[in-house]
């Protein structure tokens, strides 16, 4: 059955780069159709291997509306690609790019610190730029102060940004994130690292003149030993100000086990918790099941196997009972599985083994 051309636009919009260049060469119908703006609303664009943009579909970049941008870092010449490709985008799309997601795949060079990725993006930017969306989760390098002020002042319609990504390093302190909510007024989903937030930076986002916060993904690693705790207080306040909030926190394996506790406030509305701590997790699950029993819907655990555990994620069943997703990289006893399905009926996956298996462990879908 032959679709409309306007859903064959939206399906092709969805497309990596390359797809869209196979899909070009099939008939003229489909040739037409990935020339079509829609066909470009959202797109992917790998740079890696010496991969480029092929020449016929330059002038169409500057229809992309949110852009994902994957990105080999070995090779200096796909760094300048990537940035290339984003110049079409931002530079010549009259600002029409409102959601930028940048990945960087591969082994990172030593001693790479992302410096030109960094400058590009703040010179190709322009003030006032449309974006509304920016994810820089995929960068393995450590995003600086000067950085992320610049990326503020210079996109204040952001409502969505993500610096919460896997570096070594939290480089962003909380004055940043202060001036971060002070020009981005819009802002309602914030990931990042819990060593950049402060009681300051709290008490901002409850302000009256804020808007609603929507979602704070939060990660948690060895930076916090260098910070003063949040306490529960400023937590309950936050959550009665933003009654719709979710957090997410996401507890690294290089966060001092002492420091858990203090992260595990129990005034936090945590959504979902990721405990990827490889310690010993029996007090933390009883916490868990204390603190967020109403509001937990997504709990990923590594953590060694032990009956006392078995026992600890039983109760937690019973207590969790809006989990919708449950991921345990140990091996757990038959009672745990039957209990998460017994007691938890919106759950819809989960990745709990009673023998051990290949890596990576395949996970059960409910739903």
């Amino acid at each position: 059955m032959d679709l409309p051309e306007e859903i064959l636009a939206h399906i092709f919009s969805f497309l990596p780069l390359q797809d869209k260049c196979n899909a070009f060469t099939v008939c003229k119908a489909w040739s037409n159709i990935c020339t079509h703006p829609s066909s470009w609303k959202d797109t992917e664009v790998r740079c890696e291997s010496g991969t480029s943009v092929p020449e016929r579909f330059t002038a169409l970049l500057p229809l992309v509306r949110n852009l994902k941008l994957s990105m080999s870092l070995t090779d200096p010449a796909n760094r300048r690609t990537g940035l290339w490709v984003l110049r079409q985008a931002v530079a010549k799309g009259n600002g029409r790019l409102e959601g930028l997601s940048i990945c960087c795949v591969g082994n990172t060079p030593l001693f790479y610190a992302g410096q030109d990725l960094q400058q590009g993006l703040v010179d190709i930017l322009t003030n006032g730029s449309s974006l509304t969306v920016l994810d820089l989760k995929g960068v393995p390098f450590t995003l600086s102060d000067s950085f992320v002020r610049s990326v503020a002042m210079l996109c204040p319609a952001l409502r969505s940004l993500y610096i919460n990504n896997h570096s070594l390093v939290c480089g962003v302190n909380g004055e940043t994130l202060r001036q971060v909510l002070k020009y981005c007024r819009s802002l309602n989903v914030l990931g990042v690292f819990q060593a950049s937030l402060s009681q300051d930076v709290l008490k901002d986002l409850l302000l009256p003149e804020r808007p609603a916060l929507k979602t704070l993904k939060l990660r948690c690693e060895r930076s916090l030993k260098y910070t003063p705790p949040l306490c529960d207080q400023i937590w309950s306040e936050l959550k009665l100000r933003h009654p719709h909030l979710w957090v997410e926190l996401e507890l690294d394996h290089t966060l001092p086990e002492l420091h858990v506790p203090g992260v595990l406030q129990p005034s936090i509305p945590v959504r979902c918790l990721r405990l990827l701590t490889w310690t010993l997790l029996l007090d933390e699950v009883h916490l868990v099941g204390q603190s967020y029993a109403n509001t937990l819907e997504v709990l990923e655990l590594q953590t060694p196997a032990s009956s006392e555990l078995n026992s600890a994620l039983i109760s937690l069943a019973k207590q969790c009972v809006k989990l919708r997703e449950v991921h345990c990289y140990c091996v757990v006893s038959q009672e745990v599985i039957t209990a998460f399905i017994t007691h938890c009926p919106n759950l819809c996956k989960y990745t709990l083994k009673i023998h051990k298996e290949p890596h990576p462990w395949a996970c059960i879908k409910l739903k």
